[in-house]
């Protein structure tokens, strides 16, 4: 696991692993914004083969809210990108930027900042380990 992410990897092929990961992230209270498919973009983009990954865009409006008001150029790192990795036929990564590293791009970072980034962290963390289990 890099320092910059919330990682697990879990014995479920791809797709399953997408559904779980959505379903988990709206147990949160996230909803996924955005949606980019890596392998078909460079597929597009690069002709290059690339195993099955997306990107989703998570967001929970309340929390991102929170954040804008106590750092308004917070907004750069949102939303919350979780990413969905093949790395075999029953074998998936899941990685989430860990929302703990937004305080560290902030010179003085405000208590109320650190608790958004505690809140939102916490609320990863539970939806990757139910993924997990």
């Amino acid at each position: 696991m890099a320092d910059y992410t919330l990682s697990i990897t879990t014995e479920r092929p791809y797709e399953e692993t997408v559904t779980a990961v959505r379903e988990q992230l709206a147990e949160a209270g996230f909803g996924v914004l955005t949606e980019i498919d890596l392998r078909a973009t460079l597929k597009a983009k690069l002709d290059v083969d690339v195993p099955p990954q997306v990107i989703l865009g998570a967001c929970r409006p309340q929390l991102a809210h929170q954040a804008l008001q106590a750092e308004p150029s917070i907004a750069a790192l949102l939303p919350c990108n979780v990413v969905v990795r093949s790395v075999g036929e029953t074998t998936t990564v899941v990685e989430a930027f860990d929302p703990a590293m937004m305080t560290s791009f902030v010179e003085a970072p405000s208590d109320a900042l650190r608790a958004v980034s505690e809140d939102a962290r916490t609320r990863l963390l539970v939806a990757l380990a139910a993924v997990g289990a």
